[in-house]
């Protein structure tokens, strides 16, 4: 149960900052592999960015790779916040002393969120190739054929296989990593601590949104990097042996981002990318307290139907 509300929770997070999402993709593919100031500027930030693709695509393309990017939602943050809860629950995140344990909620969070970046990976790929998708005015990066999820599944099995389904994910994984434990930890600690205060105490939704807010804004200074990098590794172009036409790996996409672009290439769309990740977290974190707060109703009042004195906790 505690996968399937995580993944339930994600998806109602997703829907709503999917837009931020097409914003991010497309500022971190503007002048890939190119110097600064030499190429053509599409988007002219942020803000820009929603105007351009509402006018040369229409206001619907903002929401494009909205379906495998809730399949994503579901199977990534079902599998991190699933398995999370399951570790907390059994108390793997706090020492001997019950108290919340820096460690150890980092190497659960970690794991957790790599297990699920792995497991959604196939619909990461196919969100990045829809959302990158534009009209030849504003378009950025390689452009991708498909005309749906389940067609560019397909496609990719049929042209490069199984394995072709997962191109791209040993970029997901630190990326996943690095951000799960973070989120979680900073989430876990700001919670924990709040929690201590009337105020917060008295106010569990109020706690839930100011700590999923630290959580957003933690998560966003340690991710970007791994994430310009995972979309570019996603959206590259691939030859007739499924080998990417850019970069070869995660180190490649690295060293040559740093050699043409610099510094600045690696916070490229991380505006948007903590706007995204802001009400994303805040949004996830509140539709998952908020249905856990449900399941536990739910499960005491079937003890005291049962004539059991059992209470369970969220």
């Amino acid at each position: 149960m505690e996968f399937v509300l995580g993944g339930v929770a994600a998806i109602g997070a997703g829907f709503f900052t999917n837009p931020l999402d097409v914003i991010k993709t497309r500022l971190q593919l503007q002048g890939e592999l190119q110097v600064r100031g030499m190429y053509t500027v599409h988007y002219r930030g942020f803000l820009h960015a929603f105007y351009a693709v509402a006018k040369a695509d229409g206001v619907l393309a903002l929401q494009k790779g909205l379906v495998p990017a809730l399949w994503y939602q579901l199977f990534l943050n079902g599998v991190r916040l699933g398995t999370y809860d399951f570790a907390e629950k059994r108390g793997w995140t706090t020492d001997s002393s019950g108290e919340i344990s820096t460690p150890n909620c980092i190497i659960v969070g970690a794991l957790a969120g790599c297990i699920g970046a792995v497991t959604g990976s196939p619909f990461y790929l196919v969100k990045t190739h829809l959302q990158s998708q534009a009209a030849n005015s504003i378009a950025v990066g390689y452009q991708h054929t498909h005309t749906g999820c389940i067609s560019a599944l397909w496609k990719i099995y049929l042209e490069q296989g199984i394995l072709g389904l997962w191109r791209g994910v040993f970029g997901a994984v630190p990326r996943a990593g690095i951000g799960s434990a973070s989120q979680l930890l900073s989430f876990s600690l700001c919670k924990d601590y709040l929690g201590n205060y009337e105020i917060f105490a008295k106010r569990p939704l109020l706690n839930t949104f100011t700590s999923s807010m630290v959580g957003g804004v933690i998560v966003t200074m340690f991710i970007t990097p791994f994430d310009v990098v995972m979309t570019r590794l996603y959206n590259q172009g691939t030859d007739s042996q499924g080998r990417g036409l850019l970069y070869k790996g995660v180190v490649d996409c690295f060293i040559k981002m740093w050699n043409t672009e610099g510094v600045y290439g690696f916070f490229k769309g991380f505006m948007p990318n903590y706007t995204r990740l802001g009400p994303h977290t805040v949004l996830c974190f509140v539709f998952w307290d908020a249905l856990r707060g449900l399941q536990t109703k739910f499960v005491n009042r079937q003890h005291k139907k049962d004539g059991t004195v059992k209470v369970v906790r969220s």
